[in-house]
């Protein structure tokens, strides 16, 4: 199959990438001018925070400030997790475009993480969605650890193409396979869409690699060779999976459309604002800038 014309990346930075952040809980005006920056380089849909209980999740624990106070942009779509009716409700009030729902391939993982079985936890989703149907709210809905989990090993691409399509069917608009712990390697990461696609759609899938093995980006390309044209991905590398030693978390976004730019796959997203973003954001959490592509063309926090 010829590779999409064009790709939608989700960035997932403010979300993803901030969440397991480390030290004191980040300040409200750097994820706000992280989003308004994020959407000045042309990104159109940001997911932007997480509507969970500040107990669980500090870093999210100003979500509706946050939401509150992003200067919005016509025509980009600012998108929070939910886990749970309350979490919605709450994202409902602050007036969001789109929510997420998130399960797991992974019985094992799935009771760690969210302390339910895989079957409690599309239970749990199922008022979410019917309050975000009744909204008029569109569902995008996760299926992690698609591709390997850190208690269980491989996971069967049928498991995956079994939740994947759960989620389909109570109305998720669009499932986005993530590799959480960034096991995967291309051929796996083919054999896993070719079965959820026979269940789901291409056109309704995402692809949300994680990097910790250096393997994200040719995942990437193995997936978009299939059709797959919506890549979730995150500034400067942000973020991690707290389950998986040494994770070096989510792809960086600058690299990924590097990539694409490369492909001749349009996005509609600038490279040397993206650059200068992940730069920023870098310095403001006093990090080192996890993009190979921002170390070359811009500048490196130490």
């Amino acid at each position: 199959m010829a590779f999409p014309k064009q790709v939608r990346l989700v960035e997932m930075s403010p979300r993803d990438g901030l969440q397991n952040e480390p030290g004191p809980v980040i300040k409200t005006r750097i994820k706000t001018g992280l989003i308004d920056r994020l959407a000045d380089c042309g990104l159109n849909h940001i997911e932007s925070a997480s509507f969970v209980s500040p107990k669980w999740v500090p870093q999210m624990g100003d979500a509706a400030e946050v939401m509150a106070g992003i200067n919005r942009k016509p025509g980009v779509r600012y998108s929070v997790l939910t886990p749970n009716l309350k979490g919605f409700e709450n994202a409902l009030a602050a007036g969001v475009d789109e929510v997420a729902v998130f399960g797991a391939a992974s019985e094992s993982f799935s009771q760690k993480n969210i302390n339910c079985s895989i079957a409690e936890s599309l239970d749990r989703f199922a008022p979410v969605m019917e309050a975000a149907n009744k909204a008029g709210i569109p569902v995008r809905g996760y299926v992690s650890t698609v591709l390997g989990c850190p208690y269980e090993g491989d996971i069967a691409p049928e498991q995956v193409a079994k939740v994947a399509k759960a989620l389909a069917d109570m109305g998720c608009y669009e499932i986005s396979l993530g590799d959480t712990i960034g096991v995967g390697t291309p051929l796996k990461a083919k054999r896993m869409l070719e079965a959820v696609a026979a269940q789901v759609p291409v056109e309704k899938l995402a692809a949300h690699f994680h990097d910790t093995y250096g393997q994200a980006l040719g995942n990437l390309y193995a997936v978009l060779e299939e059709g797959v044209a919506v890549i979730d991905a995150s500034v400067a590398g942000l973020g991690g999976c707290p389950y998986a030693k040494g994770a070096s978390g989510n792809v960086a976004t600058e690299d990924v459309l590097y990539l694409l730019n490369g492909l001749g796959i349009a996005t509609g997203v600038d490279l040397d604002k993206l650059v200068a973003t992940g730069d920023w954001i870098s310095r403001q959490l006093k990090r080192h800038n996890g993009s190979k592509v921002g170390q070359a063309l811009g500048g490196n926090c130490a």
